[in-house]
């Protein structure tokens, strides 16, 4: 299954670090955010992604393409004009980086790549949050619902999305913002069938906004309820915490340090 990943934010809440390169591509233990959220899919074998960028699209684009290097030590000969590689490991992933434009909003960078999507029902996150949630689960109760979007809810008692939810789960209504500071938001981390992306109009449409409110009025949205961890990375205050709880050893999204 395809993962793909809206990494095309300009980070302009963290602007010590973001105006230098995309939010996705700000470090927290020595590493993108980008690269713990691929880490987190891999863990439960998901390792064919598309990337969606937009603000410094090349600063990503370069990250892959050297990724290689990056991820082992390496011997240069001056004289020789050679390079030895050693412990050359890496994973075992797929990537498709997209420029899916400067402005283009999240719905509108999700139609672009709709090439690379294919027919089969693909997972959807954000290049900007980190989660413990089994990804393996999310896909089976997604299967089992047969609705067209699975949403991960969460609850952070902050600023997001609202998510109105019935007994069974069923997502009845989708706002943008939440009028107050309770309840279920979107966590991203969602798995959605190719046939919403036709209610993607063009580059201006907010995925947010049309087309999940269309998937709730039509009973096509339903939310996997996590109450595990989930932290974004809209501010430093948040890079900050995200990077004491990995110097701690207590970062709960890297199962992969676990084997």
């Amino acid at each position: 299954m395809k993962v793909v990943i809206l990494a095309g934010g300009f980070g302009t809440r963290i602007s010590e670090e973001g105006y230098l390169k995309p939010k996705p591509m700000i470090e927290i233990g020595g590493q993108p955010i980008l690269w713990h959220i691929m880490m987190s899919y891999s863990y439960y074998g998901f390792n064919e992604f598309i990337i969606c960028c937009g603000y410094k699209a090349h600063i990503i684009k370069e990250y892959f393409t050297n990724y290689y290097m990056y991820h082992s030590d390496m011997t240069f000969q001056f004289e020789k004009n050679d390079v030895t590689i050693h412990n050359s490991y890496a994973e075992p992933w797929t990537v498709t980086v997209v420029d899916t434009g400067l402005n283009t909003m999240t719905g509108g960078r999700l139609k672009r790549v709709r090439e690379y999507i294919g027919n089969s029902s693909f997972m959807l996150t954000y290049g900007d949050g980190v989660c413990d949630i089994d990804l393996n689960e999310l896909y089976a109760f997604h299967k089992k619902h047969h609705k067209m979007v699975t949403l991960t809810a969460i609850q952070p008692g902050s600023r997001f999305g609202a998510l109105d939810i019935d007994e069974n789960n069923h997502v009845r209504k989708f706002a943008e913002k939440k009028v107050d500071g309770s309840g279920w938001i979107n966590g991203g981390y969602m798995v959605i069938e190719p046939e919403l992306i036709n209610h993607i109009s063009d580059d201006s449409t907010v995925f947010e906004r049309e087309p999940l409110e269309y998937a709730a009025k039509t009973d096509n949205l339903i939310a996997y309820k996590h109450d595990g961890f989930w932290q974004c990375m809209d501010t430093m205050r948040d890079k900050n915490y995200l990077e004491s709880i990995i110097e701690k050893g207590r970062a709960p999204w890297m199962k992969w340090n676990e084997k």
